[in-house]
């Protein structure tokens, strides 16, 4: 098995070269990457030659009010003589270990093959979709004129953010945006930010960028698109409408079921892009209490839970919620319920019932109906907006 260690300034030509590799970036190094905010790993060979690398992203995550310290996994890369050796592996057994020891409780990723990831624990439970649409389609309706839209500017960005909290907040999986590469305030991070105000305060944003030309394949992102009302959500729209004549096609990513979807023509849209995206937990004596759940939901469940990476989560476990919140403790009780730690994950975010898992193998049961396990899923989907 390869060395695992954190990786220091030495090995960052190293790095890059190994990531340059596996997913073809430019061979120009850019500059070294932050110091805070993240944990990088790499796996060495006897020779002390660098094979394998992955990134602990020191995240948060919005879960039904509350937020949770989260383990984002990125730039996972394994050279090509060292693939099927067990190298990733390793590697991710020692991010979880570090992840848990500097107090994370869940993890997500976007994988190139799901594979690997879902042996160590990792599960499918969405879907990043970025959708293109005709601009000429968009509806173009009377603005409200209590509302004001104007171009934003770098001092507007506070704002932004804070609006984003007011969105994410009672929503689950939504990274909280508090983290460094979020927070760059002397510069717009696109070429034009849009604003809808009421009565001097932000109820909806759109930030683009233009792309080039004006014929027929000319494009206009939407990088960032949020409104907390109905009437803002008509106004970005109706902006994003003017365009029709010089950007023939809209594309951008949208959080399901938000304001701005609900004014949007769905039924026209065409897939851009897609990543799926995974989690696992990282401690699940963390995870449970640390977030919100449904106020109404309550109920006591007893259930076994195998993890081969992250073994302080294999156990039975009585989970108990009431009032909002949650409990997770051992158990001495034989537990009829046998859920594997993918199967934890589909249920924590609200992507699968018992039943549903029971059919998919991730979930074992002697009793008739598994449904009670259900109330390990109760609260909103999971969603993330944010590629990492």
């Amino acid at each position: 098995m390869p060395d695992v260690r954190e990786l220091t300034p030495d090995d960052l030509d190293d790095a890059w070269q190994l990531g340059r590799l596996a997913f073809g970036y430019d061979p120009q190094p850019p500059p070294p990457p932050a110091t805070t905010g993240r944990t990088a790993y790499g796996a060495f060979d006897p020779a002390g030659h660098l094979v394998g690398k992955a990134v602990d992203l020191h995240d948060e995550q919005w879960w039904s009010g509350r937020v949770v310290p989260a383990a984002d996994v990125a730039g996972v890369a394994v050279a090509a003589e060292a693939r099927g050796t067990g190298v990733g592996r390793t590697l991710l057994t020692a991010l979880l270990r570090g992840a848990r020891d500097r107090g994370a409780a869940v993890s997500a990723l976007f994988p190139t093959t799901t594979a690997p990831y879902r042996a160590c624990g990792w599960e499918v439970t969405g879907q990043l979709r970025t959708l293109d649409l005709p601009t000429a389609g968009l509806p173009r309706q009377r603005r409200d004129p209590q509302l004001t839209v104007r171009a934003g500017t770098p001092a507007d960005l506070p704002a932004t953010t804070e609006l984003y909290r007011r969105v994410a907040c009672h929503r689950n999986g939504l990274l909280t945006r508090t983290q460094r590469r979020f927070t760059v305030t002397d510069k717009l991070p696109y070429d034009g930010l849009t604003l809808v105000e009421h009565d001097g305060h932000l109820v909806g944003y759109a930030g683009w960028n233009r792309g080039q030309g004006y014929g027929p394949d000319a494009v206009l992102t939407v990088e960032d698109i949020l409104a907390t009302t109905a009437a803002a959500a008509r106004a970005l729209v109706g902006v994003l409408a003017s365009w029709y004549s010089v950007a023939p096609t809209l594309r951008l990513t949208l959080l399901p079921g938000d304001a701005v979807s609900t004014h949007l023509p769905l039924e026209r849209t065409r897939e851009h892009e897609r990543h799926a995206w995974m989690h696992r937990p990282v401690d699940i004596v963390r995870a449970v209490p640390a977030r919100g759940w449904p106020a109404h939901t309550r109920g006591e469940v007893t259930f076994a839970l195998t993890d081969d990476l992250a073994d302080w989560n294999t156990g039975t476990w009585q989970l108990t919620v009431a009032d909002g919140h949650a409990d997770l403790r051992r158990s001495t009780a034989e537990a009829d319920l046998h859920l594997t730690v993918r199967g934890f994950a589909r249920l924590y975010t609200g992507t699968a019932t018992a039943r549903a898992l029971a059919e998919t193998g991730l979930l074992h049961h002697r009793t008739p109906d598994p449904s009670a396990l259900d109330l390990l899923a109760a609260g909103p989907t999971a969603h993330l907006i944010d590629y990492f």
